[in-house]
C-alpha cells in the first residue's frame, strides 16, 4: 500500500495529553485565508507529548509522507524535539523543518534546533507560516532561513475554535484567548515585549464560545494575560457562564461538569466584577492571580506595577466573599531579592489563605528583558531547558537548591489538599514559610529525594516531625492527620493512623475519579468530614 500523501503536517510534543495546542490550530484555521486556497486541505495537524519516543514520533510523522513539517517549540519540549528534528534530518534530508514558537523566536543562532531546520519563523506565525508553506510547495523558494512572523490585525486572523475535535471536547482541556499581548512590563515574561494588549472582536469571539459550548466544551481556559483589563469585555464573557447555569426560574445551579479558568491582575477588582464573581458556584471558578512578589524595591526593579494593599485586598475579598478557586503565584530567586524579603512576601501570601500558592523559581526565558540584571546581581542560570535561576548575589547555589526542594515539597504536601489539617498545626505559630523550609530541610535530610513519596508515607513523615522534631503531642497530631487521611479518599494504612483506623472502623470513601474536582472539591467541602473524624479520634 502506498503511503499515505499528505504535503504539510503541523505537530508538536505537549507535555500531557490533556493540553490541547491552540497554536497548532490557529495555523490549521488560517492555511487557506493566508495560504491561499486548498492548502487547508493539503495538511494535518499531529500532537505527541514529551514522554513518547522520538523514533515512535518520527515513525508516525514520516508515514503520512510530507513534504513540510512545521513544529511548535516550547521550553518544555525544545530538547525532545530536537531529537526529533535530528532525526528526521538523518532519514528524509529533503522534507523542509519549519520551526516556530516561543522558544525559537529569540537567539536562534545560539540553538541547535535552529541550526537542524530549514526554517524558522519567529513571533506570530499565523499568517507568515502560511505564506511560507505556500512558498515551499509551489515557489518561488523563499532565500532567507529566519522569517520574522507578521503580526496582523486580530481582525484578518481566522479563529481556531472549529478545529477542537469532538475527543478534544471530551477529553482535554481547552484553551481560549479573548485578548492577546499585555500592556505590562514585569521583565521575567516574554509579554513585557509586546506594546500593549489587542482584544478580538466580542461578538465573532463569543459566537465561537457558544459554539464549543453547544459541541459540549465544558472545560475553558482562557490564556489571556490580563483578562479583567477591559471589564466591558470580562463581564460579558462571566454572564454567558453565569446564564449557561441559570434554570428557567432564574436561579443559578451548580454545574459539576462546567470550568472556567483566568489570569487576573491582582490589583483591579471593580464591583461589576465582584457582582458576578460571587454568583458562580464551587467548583466552576479558577483564577490564577500573579502576584509574583510584594517586594517593593524588587518590582520595581523588574518594572512591575502593583499595588500591594490593592491586591491584598481584592485577594481577601475573592477567599472570604467568592467561591472561586484562588491560586496565587510567587517567584523566588528575582534580583536583588533575599530569603527574608521573599520569606516576608510569602507570610503575607499565606495570611490571605488562597486555596494554592504555586511556588515557581525564576526562569530565564529567551529574549525577556530580565537578562540586563544579570551583572550587577551576579545571576546565573542553567543553560539547559527550562534555564532555571542557579544563585544570585543574594542566594548562594546551596540556598537556591534548598528553595528548588521547599517548592518541590510544597507541591506534594500544600497543594495537593490533602492535608489541610495537618498544615495548620505545622504552619503556625510564627512564620510560615520558616516552618516549612525546616521540614523541607528535615525532609530531605531524612529521605533524601524529592520525588515517589506515596502519601501514606508523607502521612508518617509529617506525624514524625511535627511529634518528634516540633514537640506537638501525638494525639492532637494524629487527630488531624486521620482527619486529613480520611478525607482525602486513600484507602491503606499509614503506621502513624493504624490502631485509630481500626479502632474507630472508618469507612475510607473512594476517591474521586475527577482531578479537577478532587482539586478543588477537597480545598471547599470536605472540612466538615475532617471536623468530625477529628472530633471522633479525639474521643477516642
Amino acid at each position: 500500500m502506498p503511503p499515505i500523501a499528505c504535503p504539510i503536517v503541523i505537530a508538536t510534543l505537549n507535555a500531557k495529553y490533556i493540553h490541547a495546542s491552540l497554536g497548532l490550530r490557529y495555523l490549521l484555521a488560517n492555511m487557506d485565508k493566508h495560504g491561499g486556497p486548498g492548502l487547508r486541505e493539503q495538511t494535518q495537524l499531529r500532537e505527541f507529548v514529551i514522554q513518547q519516543r522520538p523514533t515512535q514520533i518520527v515513525e508516525e510523522l514520516l508515514a503520512l509522507n510530507p513534504r513540510v513539517i512545521g513544529l511548535g517549540i516550547y521550553i518544555w519540549n525544545v530538547v525532545e524535539t530536537t531529537q526529533v528534528v535530528r532525526l528526521l534530518k538523518t532519514l528524509r534530508p529533503d522534507i523542509k523543518i519549519v520551526l516556530g514558537g516561543p522558544e525559537v523566536s529569540y537567539e536562534t543562532e545560539s540553538q541547535e534546533i535552529c541550526r537542524l531546520a530549514d526554517h524558522v519563523v519567529t513571533g506570530w506565525g499565523d499568517v507568515s507560516f502560511p505564506r511560507l508553506c505556500r512558498a515551499l510547495l509551489h515557489g518561488p523558494q523563499p532565500l532567507m532561513k529566519v522569517i520574522a512572523g507578521e503580526q496582523p490585525a486580530l481582525g484578518e486572523l481566522a479563529l481556531p475554535y472549529g478545529e477542537y475535535t469532538g475527543e478534544d471536547l471530551a477529553k482535554r482541556l481547552l484553551y481560549v484567548e479573548a485578548s492577546r499581548g499585555c500592556p505590562f512590563k514585569c521583565e521575567f515574561c516574554l509579554s513585557s515585549l509586546d506594546k500593549t494588549a489587542w482584544a478580538f472582536d466580542l461578538d465573532l469571539f463569543m459566537a465561537e464560545i457558544a459554539a464549543l459550548y453547544r459541541r459540549g466544551a465544558r472545560n475553558f481556559k482562557f490564556v489571556d494575560r490580563t483578562f479583567n483589563l477591559k471589564v466591558e469585555n470580562s463581564v460579558r464573557i462571566l454572564q454567558f457562564f453565569l446564564d449557561r447555569m441559570t434554570d428557567e426560574a432564574g436561579a443559578i445551579q451548580a454545574a459539576p461538569d462546567l470550568f472556567v479558568h483566568f489570569e487576573v491582575v491582582p490589583d483591579s477588582l471593580p464591583e461589576r466584577l465582584k457582582q458576578l464573581i460571587r454568583q458562580f458556584p464551587a467548583g466552576s471558578l479558577q483564577f490564577e492571580v500573579g502576584i509574583q512578589s510584594f517586594n517593593p524595591e524588587v518590582q520595581q526593579r523588574i518594572s512591575r506595577k502593583q499595588d500591594n494593599a490593592k491586591t491584598a485586598e481584592n485577594l481577601r475579598w475573592l477567599v472570604s466573599e467568592s467561591q472561586a478557586h484562588v491560586h496565587a503565584d510567587l517567584i523566588f530567586g528575582l534580583p536583588g531579592e533575599t530569603l527574608e524579603s521573599f520569606a516576608d512576601g510569602f507570610d503575607r501570601l499565606h495570611e490571605l489563605a488562597p486555596h494554592e500558592i504555586q511556588f515557581g523559581i525564576l526562569k530565564r526565558l529567551r529574549g525577556t528583558p530580565i537578562t540586563r540584571h544579570t551583572a550587577e546581581f551576579a545571576m546565573v542560570y542553567d543553560p539547559q531547558t527550562p534555564y532555571t535561576i542557579l544563585q544570585t548575589s543574594t542566594i548562594d547555589f546551596a540556598g537556591m537548591q534548598r528553595i528548588q526542594r521547599f517548592a518541590r515539597y510544597w507541591e506534594m504536601v500544600a497543594n495537593s489538599g490533602r492535608f489541610a489539617l495537618g498544615l495548620q498545626l505545622l504552619l503556625v505559630p510564627g512564620s510560615a514559610f520558616h516552618h516549612f523550609l525546616s521540614f523541607s530541610d528535615w525532609l530531605w535530610n531524612t529521605t533524601g529525594k524529592t520525588h515517589e513519596f506515596a502519601l501514606e508515607k508523607l502521612v508518617d513523615l509529617l506525624f514524625e516531625h511535627l511529634t518528634a522534631v516540633r514537640g506537638m503531642p501525638e494525639n492532637e497530631v494524629r487527630a488531624a492527620l486521620l482527619a486529613d487521611y480520611v478525607a482525602s479518599g486513600a484507602r491503606a494504612r499509614p503506621k502513624c493512623l493504624a490502631e485509630l483506623l481500626d479502632a474507630s472502623r472508618i469507612a475510607l470513601p473512594r476517591a474521586t475519579t475527577k482531578q479537577r474536582a478532587e482539586r478543588q472539591g477537597r480545598h471547599l467541602s470536605q472540612q466538615v468530614h475532617r471536623d468530625e473524624i477529628q472530633k471522633a479520634a479525639a474521643a477516642a
